[in-house]
Protein backbone atom coordinates (compact mmCIF):
# COMPACT_ATOMS: atom_id res chain seq x y z
CA UNK A 1 0.00 0.00 0.00
CA UNK A 2 1.28 3.61 -0.53
CA UNK A 3 0.32 6.29 2.25
CA UNK A 4 -0.07 8.64 -0.11
CA UNK A 5 -3.32 6.75 -1.74
CA UNK A 6 -4.59 6.37 1.66
CA UNK A 7 -4.17 10.00 2.06
CA UNK A 8 -5.77 10.80 -0.93
CA UNK A 9 -8.80 8.70 -0.36
CA UNK A 10 -9.62 10.01 2.69
CA UNK A 11 -9.08 13.78 1.31
CA UNK A 12 -11.68 13.61 -0.83
CA UNK A 13 -14.45 11.91 1.30
CA UNK A 14 -14.25 8.25 0.55
CA UNK A 15 -14.30 5.45 3.27
CA UNK A 16 -10.76 3.61 4.43
CA UNK A 17 -11.04 -0.47 4.47
CA UNK A 18 -9.86 -2.27 7.86
CA UNK A 19 -6.76 -3.01 5.67
CA UNK A 20 -5.90 0.43 4.92
CA UNK A 21 -6.42 2.18 8.46
CA UNK A 22 -3.76 -1.09 9.92
CA UNK A 23 -1.52 -0.12 7.64
CA UNK A 24 -1.53 3.64 8.25
CA UNK A 25 -1.32 2.25 12.32
CA UNK A 26 0.94 -0.33 11.93
CA UNK A 27 3.11 2.10 10.11
CA UNK A 28 3.52 5.12 11.78
CA UNK A 29 3.55 3.05 15.48
CA UNK A 30 6.68 1.22 14.30
CA UNK A 31 8.16 3.90 13.22
CA UNK A 32 8.45 3.68 9.32
CA UNK A 33 5.75 6.61 8.55
CA UNK A 34 7.07 9.75 8.81
CA UNK A 35 4.95 12.56 10.84
CA UNK A 36 4.51 14.49 8.06
CA UNK A 37 2.40 11.62 5.66
CA UNK A 38 0.66 11.12 9.73
CA UNK A 39 -0.68 14.45 10.19
CA UNK A 40 -1.73 14.72 6.52
CA UNK A 41 -4.33 12.34 7.71
CA UNK A 42 -4.94 12.79 10.67
CA UNK A 43 -6.32 16.63 9.19
CA UNK A 44 -7.64 14.38 6.64
CA UNK A 45 -10.07 12.15 9.18
CA UNK A 46 -10.37 15.26 11.48
CA UNK A 47 -12.33 16.80 8.52
CA UNK A 48 -13.63 14.14 6.61
CA UNK A 49 -14.86 12.02 9.51
CA UNK A 50 -15.01 8.29 9.79
CA UNK A 51 -18.48 5.94 9.71
CA UNK A 52 -19.50 3.20 12.44
CA UNK A 53 -17.10 0.68 11.06
CA UNK A 54 -14.49 2.76 9.98
CA UNK A 55 -13.82 4.39 13.19
CA UNK A 56 -14.24 0.47 15.08
CA UNK A 57 -11.39 -0.52 12.73
CA UNK A 58 -9.32 2.56 13.83
CA UNK A 59 -10.12 2.07 17.38
CA UNK A 60 -9.21 -1.85 17.44
CA UNK A 61 -6.31 -1.02 15.12
CA UNK A 62 -4.80 1.40 18.10
CA UNK A 63 -5.97 -0.91 20.92
CA UNK A 64 -3.87 -3.48 18.77
CA UNK A 65 -0.88 -1.50 18.26
CA UNK A 66 0.38 -2.53 21.71
CA UNK A 67 -0.55 -5.55 24.50
CA UNK A 68 -4.37 -5.98 25.36
CA UNK A 69 -4.11 -7.13 28.39
CA UNK A 70 -6.14 -10.89 29.65
CA UNK A 71 -7.40 -10.88 33.12
CA UNK A 72 -9.94 -13.81 32.02
CA UNK A 73 -8.30 -16.10 34.61
CA UNK A 74 -9.65 -13.55 37.26
CA UNK A 75 -13.63 -14.99 38.56
CA UNK A 76 -16.00 -12.40 37.28
CA UNK A 77 -17.14 -9.42 35.40
CA UNK A 78 -14.22 -6.90 35.36
CA UNK A 79 -16.09 -3.27 35.14
CA UNK A 80 -14.38 0.12 34.48
CA UNK A 81 -15.48 3.94 34.48
CA UNK A 82 -14.24 6.95 32.59
CA UNK A 83 -15.09 10.37 32.55
CA UNK A 84 -14.12 12.74 29.87
CA UNK A 85 -12.94 15.32 32.22
CA UNK A 86 -14.26 18.20 35.03
CA UNK A 87 -13.16 20.33 37.51
CA UNK A 88 -13.30 18.67 40.63
CA UNK A 89 -14.26 15.62 38.90
CA UNK A 90 -12.79 12.94 41.83
CA UNK A 91 -16.00 10.61 41.34
CA UNK A 92 -13.16 7.79 40.51
CA UNK A 93 -11.62 7.91 43.41
CA UNK A 94 -14.44 6.81 45.58
CA UNK A 95 -16.15 4.93 42.97
CA UNK A 96 -13.67 2.20 42.31
CA UNK A 97 -12.82 1.03 46.04
CA UNK A 98 -16.77 0.99 46.40
CA UNK A 99 -17.21 -1.70 43.88
CA UNK A 100 -14.79 -3.41 44.70
CA UNK A 101 -16.31 -3.37 48.02
CA UNK A 102 -19.49 -4.76 46.61
CA UNK A 103 -17.64 -7.79 44.71
CA UNK A 104 -17.18 -6.42 41.37
CA UNK A 105 -13.23 -6.11 39.94
CA UNK A 106 -12.16 -2.95 38.80
CA UNK A 107 -8.95 -2.71 36.49
CA UNK A 108 -8.77 0.78 35.52
CA UNK A 109 -5.76 2.73 33.76
CA UNK A 110 -6.40 6.71 34.13
CA UNK A 111 -4.84 10.24 33.05
CA UNK A 112 -3.49 13.19 34.27
CA UNK A 113 -4.52 16.37 34.05
CA UNK A 114 -5.14 17.84 30.86
CA UNK A 115 -5.96 21.64 30.42
CA UNK A 116 -7.98 23.21 33.14
CA UNK A 117 -9.35 19.59 34.37
CA UNK A 118 -7.76 17.67 36.90
CA UNK A 119 -6.81 14.03 37.21
CA UNK A 120 -6.75 11.13 38.74
CA UNK A 121 -3.24 9.82 38.85
CA UNK A 122 -2.08 13.71 39.78
CA UNK A 123 -4.97 12.97 42.96
CA UNK A 124 -3.69 9.54 43.74
CA UNK A 125 0.10 10.68 43.86
CA UNK A 126 -0.39 13.18 46.72
CA UNK A 127 -1.00 10.16 48.46
CA UNK A 128 2.17 9.82 50.42
CA UNK A 129 4.40 6.72 48.56
CA UNK A 130 1.01 6.18 46.18
CA UNK A 131 2.41 4.36 42.87
CA UNK A 132 0.74 4.57 39.09
CA UNK A 133 3.45 3.15 37.49
CA UNK A 134 2.99 -0.25 37.67
CA UNK A 135 4.26 -3.07 35.62
CA UNK A 136 1.24 -5.11 34.05
CA UNK A 137 1.97 -8.10 35.53
CA UNK A 138 1.47 -6.48 39.39
CA UNK A 139 -1.76 -4.45 37.77
CA UNK A 140 -2.93 -7.94 36.90
CA UNK A 141 -2.25 -9.20 40.55
CA UNK A 142 -3.61 -6.49 42.63
CA UNK A 143 -6.84 -6.66 40.22
CA UNK A 144 -6.98 -10.44 41.33
CA UNK A 145 -5.88 -9.86 45.19
CA UNK A 146 -7.80 -6.69 45.68
CA UNK A 147 -10.61 -6.34 43.28
CA UNK A 148 -9.17 -2.94 42.29
CA UNK A 149 -5.77 -1.63 40.74
CA UNK A 150 -5.62 2.28 39.51
CA UNK A 151 -2.28 3.34 37.42
CA UNK A 152 -1.23 5.28 34.22
CA UNK A 153 -1.40 4.36 30.97
CA UNK A 154 2.18 2.14 30.26
CA UNK A 155 4.30 1.86 27.22
CA UNK A 156 2.93 -1.14 26.17
CA UNK A 157 -0.93 -0.21 26.46
CA UNK A 158 -1.96 1.56 23.22
CA UNK A 159 1.26 3.17 22.06
CA UNK A 160 -0.29 4.37 18.84
CA UNK A 161 -2.52 6.68 20.71
CA UNK A 162 0.68 8.18 22.48
CA UNK A 163 1.96 8.95 19.18
CA UNK A 164 -1.07 10.23 17.12
CA UNK A 165 -2.46 12.33 20.24
CA UNK A 166 0.93 13.92 19.95
CA UNK A 167 0.40 15.05 16.31
CA UNK A 168 -3.15 15.63 17.18
CA UNK A 169 -2.26 18.41 20.01
CA UNK A 170 0.58 19.63 17.84
CA UNK A 171 -1.76 20.04 14.48
CA UNK A 172 -4.53 21.58 16.31
CA UNK A 173 -6.62 18.31 15.49
CA UNK A 174 -7.97 17.84 19.00
CA UNK A 175 -11.56 18.43 19.21
CA UNK A 176 -12.63 15.55 16.54
CA UNK A 177 -14.98 13.09 17.96
CA UNK A 178 -14.01 10.16 16.05
CA UNK A 179 -10.49 10.68 17.30
CA UNK A 180 -10.97 11.48 20.60
CA UNK A 181 -13.61 8.52 21.08
CA UNK A 182 -10.83 6.03 19.60
CA UNK A 183 -8.39 7.47 22.17
CA UNK A 184 -10.22 6.77 24.99
CA UNK A 185 -11.76 3.44 23.56
CA UNK A 186 -8.04 2.00 22.78
CA UNK A 187 -6.71 2.73 26.22
CA UNK A 188 -10.08 1.56 27.76
CA UNK A 189 -9.99 -1.78 25.91
CA UNK A 190 -6.56 -2.64 26.29
CA UNK A 191 -6.82 -2.74 30.24
CA UNK A 192 -9.03 -6.38 30.31
CA UNK A 193 -12.16 -4.98 30.76
CA UNK A 194 -15.81 -6.46 30.40
CA UNK A 195 -17.79 -3.89 30.46
CA UNK A 196 -17.77 -0.20 31.23
CA UNK A 197 -19.49 3.08 32.07
CA UNK A 198 -19.22 6.34 31.06
CA UNK A 199 -19.01 9.63 32.66
CA UNK A 200 -19.60 12.03 29.32
CA UNK A 201 -19.73 16.23 31.14
CA UNK A 202 -21.48 18.37 29.69
CA UNK A 203 -21.24 22.37 30.37
CA UNK A 204 -18.69 25.13 31.45
CA UNK A 205 -15.99 23.04 32.55
CA UNK A 206 -16.16 20.59 29.80
CA UNK A 207 -14.31 19.67 26.96
CA UNK A 208 -17.79 19.23 25.76
CA UNK A 209 -19.61 22.57 26.28
CA UNK A 210 -22.61 21.74 24.29
CA UNK A 211 -25.31 18.79 24.78
CA UNK A 212 -25.33 17.87 21.19
CA UNK A 213 -21.81 17.28 20.69
CA UNK A 214 -21.48 15.73 24.06
CA UNK A 215 -24.25 13.11 23.39
CA UNK A 216 -22.68 12.73 19.94
CA UNK A 217 -19.30 11.89 21.56
CA UNK A 218 -21.22 9.61 24.04
CA UNK A 219 -23.05 7.56 21.38
CA UNK A 220 -20.12 6.87 19.07
CA UNK A 221 -17.90 5.76 22.69
CA UNK A 222 -20.89 3.68 23.14
CA UNK A 223 -20.98 2.11 19.30
CA UNK A 224 -17.08 1.60 19.43
CA UNK A 225 -17.20 -0.58 22.64
CA UNK A 226 -20.61 -2.67 21.53
CA UNK A 227 -18.68 -3.76 18.58
CA UNK A 228 -16.20 -4.64 20.26
CA UNK A 229 -18.12 -6.85 22.14
CA UNK A 230 -18.40 -4.99 25.73
CA UNK A 231 -21.51 -4.14 27.49
CA UNK A 232 -21.11 -0.14 27.60
CA UNK A 233 -23.69 2.75 29.23
CA UNK A 234 -22.81 6.97 29.53
CA UNK A 235 -24.31 9.28 31.31
CA UNK A 236 -24.21 12.71 30.37
CA UNK A 237 -23.95 14.74 33.67
CA UNK A 238 -23.52 18.41 34.45
CA UNK A 239 -20.38 20.45 34.44
CA UNK A 240 -21.92 23.82 34.88
CA UNK A 241 -20.25 24.13 37.99
CA UNK A 242 -17.40 22.61 39.66
CA UNK A 243 -18.35 19.11 41.42
CA UNK A 244 -18.05 19.00 45.11
CA UNK A 245 -16.42 21.78 47.09
CA UNK A 246 -12.58 20.86 46.27
CA UNK A 247 -10.31 21.61 43.64
CA UNK A 248 -7.04 20.31 43.51
CA UNK A 249 -5.04 17.27 44.06
CA UNK A 250 -4.42 16.36 47.93
CA UNK A 251 -8.18 18.30 48.67
CA UNK A 252 -9.85 16.04 46.25
CA UNK A 253 -8.30 12.73 47.80
CA UNK A 254 -9.77 14.39 51.32
CA UNK A 255 -12.67 14.79 50.18
CA UNK A 256 -13.32 11.24 48.05
CA UNK A 257 -12.72 10.08 51.64
CA UNK A 258 -15.45 11.57 53.39
CA UNK A 259 -17.82 10.52 50.72
CA UNK A 260 -16.24 6.90 51.40
CA UNK A 261 -17.05 7.76 55.20
CA UNK A 262 -20.87 7.98 53.62
CA UNK A 263 -21.08 11.87 53.95
CA UNK A 264 -18.84 14.32 51.57
CA UNK A 265 -20.83 16.70 48.62
CA UNK A 266 -24.41 15.75 47.64
CA UNK A 267 -23.83 15.36 44.57
CA UNK A 268 -20.26 14.07 45.03
CA UNK A 269 -21.98 11.28 46.64
CA UNK A 270 -25.02 11.31 43.59
CA UNK A 271 -22.41 10.65 41.01
CA UNK A 272 -20.95 7.64 43.03
CA UNK A 273 -23.85 6.02 44.19
CA UNK A 274 -25.39 6.19 40.55
CA UNK A 275 -22.29 5.04 38.13
CA UNK A 276 -21.58 2.41 40.94
CA UNK A 277 -24.44 0.79 40.87
CA UNK A 278 -24.62 0.08 37.21
CA UNK A 279 -21.47 -0.92 37.27
CA UNK A 280 -22.60 -3.92 40.40
CA UNK A 281 -25.58 -4.44 37.92
CA UNK A 282 -22.82 -5.06 34.89
CA UNK A 283 -20.68 -7.10 37.13
CA UNK A 284 -23.94 -9.27 38.09
CA UNK A 285 -23.70 -8.90 41.82
CA UNK A 286 -27.26 -7.05 41.86
CA UNK A 287 -30.37 -7.81 39.74
CA UNK A 288 -30.75 -3.97 39.16
CA UNK A 289 -29.66 -0.40 40.00
CA UNK A 290 -32.40 0.03 42.70
CA UNK A 291 -30.95 -2.86 44.70
CA UNK A 292 -27.19 -2.44 43.79
CA UNK A 293 -27.28 1.20 45.49
CA UNK A 294 -28.50 -0.28 48.77
CA UNK A 295 -25.44 -2.54 48.79
CA UNK A 296 -23.38 0.75 47.65
CA UNK A 297 -24.73 2.42 50.95
CA UNK A 298 -24.24 -0.65 52.71
CA UNK A 299 -20.67 -0.57 52.44
CA UNK A 300 -20.09 3.03 52.87
CA UNK A 301 -22.03 2.90 56.05
CA UNK A 302 -19.80 -0.77 57.53
CA UNK A 303 -16.83 0.98 56.48
CA UNK A 304 -15.80 -1.69 53.83
CA UNK A 305 -15.84 0.59 51.20
CA UNK A 306 -13.05 2.49 53.50
CA UNK A 307 -11.06 -0.30 54.11
CA UNK A 308 -11.05 -1.23 50.48
CA UNK A 309 -9.63 2.06 49.69
CA UNK A 310 -7.15 1.29 52.06
CA UNK A 311 -6.02 -2.13 50.98
CA UNK A 312 -5.86 -0.53 47.37
CA UNK A 313 -3.36 1.77 48.92
CA UNK A 314 -0.87 -0.38 50.46
CA UNK A 315 -0.71 -2.61 47.68
CA UNK A 316 -0.13 0.38 45.46
CA UNK A 317 3.01 1.32 47.93
CA UNK A 318 0.61 4.16 49.80
CA UNK A 319 0.44 4.74 53.62
CA UNK A 320 -2.77 3.83 54.33
CA UNK A 321 -2.62 5.80 57.32
CA UNK A 322 -3.49 9.11 55.45
CA UNK A 323 -7.03 8.08 55.08
CA UNK A 324 -7.33 8.79 59.13
CA UNK A 325 -4.64 11.11 58.90
CA UNK A 326 -4.94 13.86 57.01
CA UNK A 327 -1.72 15.74 57.89
CA UNK A 328 0.25 13.67 56.20
CA UNK A 329 -1.12 15.00 53.03
CA UNK A 330 0.57 18.19 51.85
CA UNK A 331 -0.48 21.30 52.66
CA UNK A 332 -0.42 25.28 52.05
CA UNK A 333 1.81 27.48 53.09
CA UNK A 334 -1.30 30.58 52.71
CA UNK A 335 -4.62 31.17 52.22
CA UNK A 336 -6.96 33.80 51.20
CA UNK A 337 -10.81 34.58 49.76
CA UNK A 338 -12.07 35.79 47.12
CA UNK A 339 -15.71 37.53 48.03
CA UNK A 340 -18.73 38.62 46.07
CA UNK A 341 -18.81 42.49 45.08
CA UNK A 342 -22.91 42.54 44.69
CA UNK A 343 -26.06 40.77 46.80
CA UNK A 344 -27.95 38.25 44.37
CA UNK A 345 -28.37 34.75 43.28
CA UNK A 346 -25.40 32.68 41.34
CA UNK A 347 -26.65 32.41 37.58
CA UNK A 348 -23.52 30.77 36.28
CA UNK A 349 -20.30 29.75 37.10
CA UNK A 350 -17.08 29.48 34.30
CA UNK A 351 -16.12 26.29 35.57
CA UNK A 352 -12.82 26.67 32.97
CA UNK A 353 -11.79 29.66 34.78
CA UNK A 354 -12.04 27.98 38.80
CA UNK A 355 -10.11 25.26 36.57
CA UNK A 356 -7.39 27.58 34.93
CA UNK A 357 -7.02 28.98 38.20
CA UNK A 358 -5.91 26.18 39.88
CA UNK A 359 -3.62 25.59 37.49
CA UNK A 360 -2.04 28.75 37.53
CA UNK A 361 -1.44 28.50 41.30
CA UNK A 362 0.06 25.10 40.25
CA UNK A 363 -2.50 22.16 40.81
CA UNK A 364 -2.47 21.47 37.31
CA UNK A 365 0.45 22.23 34.35
CA UNK A 366 0.62 24.88 32.00
CA UNK A 367 3.45 22.47 30.20
CA UNK A 368 3.64 18.89 30.21
CA UNK A 369 7.35 19.34 31.91
CA UNK A 370 5.77 21.09 35.05
CA UNK A 371 5.64 19.23 38.77
CA UNK A 372 2.22 19.47 40.12
CA UNK A 373 2.04 21.03 44.07
CA UNK A 374 -0.54 19.01 45.40
CA UNK A 375 -1.15 20.66 48.49
CA UNK A 376 -2.73 23.92 45.98
CA UNK A 377 -6.87 24.10 46.98
CA UNK A 378 -9.75 25.82 46.15
CA UNK A 379 -12.90 25.44 47.97
CA UNK A 380 -15.94 26.65 46.27
CA UNK A 381 -18.53 27.83 48.47
CA UNK A 382 -21.41 28.97 46.24
CA UNK A 383 -22.73 26.91 43.67
CA UNK A 384 -25.50 27.89 40.55
CA UNK A 385 -28.59 28.63 42.64
CA UNK A 386 -26.93 29.61 45.92
CA UNK A 387 -27.97 33.42 47.42
CA UNK A 388 -24.84 35.78 47.82
CA UNK A 389 -24.88 38.84 49.95
CA UNK A 390 -22.23 41.41 49.15
CA UNK A 391 -18.84 39.80 50.86
CA UNK A 392 -19.97 36.47 51.14
CA UNK A 393 -16.78 34.14 50.25
CA UNK A 394 -17.28 32.74 46.62
CA UNK A 395 -14.23 30.35 46.60
CA UNK A 396 -11.44 30.10 49.70
CA UNK A 397 -7.82 29.39 48.06
CA UNK A 398 -5.28 27.87 49.96
CA UNK A 399 -1.29 27.82 48.02
CA UNK A 400 2.09 28.09 48.24
CA UNK A 401 3.13 30.35 45.31
CA UNK A 402 2.09 33.78 45.10
CA UNK A 403 3.53 34.30 41.80
CA UNK A 404 0.12 33.34 40.31
CA UNK A 405 -2.07 34.56 42.86
CA UNK A 406 -3.45 37.86 41.26
CA UNK A 407 -4.20 35.98 37.89
CA UNK A 408 -5.77 33.66 40.02
CA UNK A 409 -7.67 35.84 42.10
CA UNK A 410 -8.70 37.66 38.34
CA UNK A 411 -9.90 34.10 37.06
CA UNK A 412 -12.35 33.21 40.05
CA UNK A 413 -13.79 36.73 40.45
CA UNK A 414 -14.46 36.84 36.27
CA UNK A 415 -16.13 33.53 36.71
CA UNK A 416 -19.04 34.23 38.87
CA UNK A 417 -22.30 35.57 37.42
CA UNK A 418 -24.27 36.90 40.71
CA UNK A 419 -27.46 38.85 39.34
CA UNK A 420 -31.24 38.70 40.24
CA UNK A 421 -32.88 35.39 40.65
CA UNK A 422 -33.89 32.81 41.07
CA UNK A 423 -31.59 30.54 39.05
CA UNK A 424 -31.78 26.86 39.15
CA UNK A 425 -29.32 24.48 38.09
CA UNK A 426 -29.95 21.81 35.86
CA UNK A 427 -30.34 18.53 36.16
CA UNK A 428 -27.23 16.45 37.91
CA UNK A 429 -27.63 14.03 35.38
CA UNK A 430 -28.67 15.38 31.93
CA UNK A 431 -29.56 11.83 29.85
CA UNK A 432 -28.14 7.66 29.99
CA UNK A 433 -27.37 5.83 26.65
CA UNK A 434 -27.19 2.47 27.15
CA UNK A 435 -25.42 -0.14 25.01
Amino acid sequence: MLIQDIIAKKRDGLRLSREEIEFFINSYTGGTLPDYQAAALIMAIFIRGFDGEELSHFANAMLHSGTVVDLSHIPGVKVDKHSTGGVGDKISIPLAPLVAACGVRVPMVSGRGLGHTGGTLDKLESIPGFSVRLPLDAYARIVEEVGVCMIGQTEELAPADRKIYSLRDATGCVPSIPLIASSIMSKKLAEGIDALVLDVKVGTGAFMPTGEKAEALARTLVDIGVRAGKRVTAFLTRMDDPLGVAVGNACEVIESIDVLRGGGPADIRELTLLMASHMLVMGGVAPDPAAARLRCQAALADGSALRKFQELIAAQGGNPEAVERHDLFAGAAHATSVRADRSGVVRAVNSTAIGMAGVVLGAGRRQVTDLVDPGVSLYVRKKIGDPVSAGDVLVDVHYNDDRGLADALGRIAGAYDIGEGPADPRPLVLKTIEG
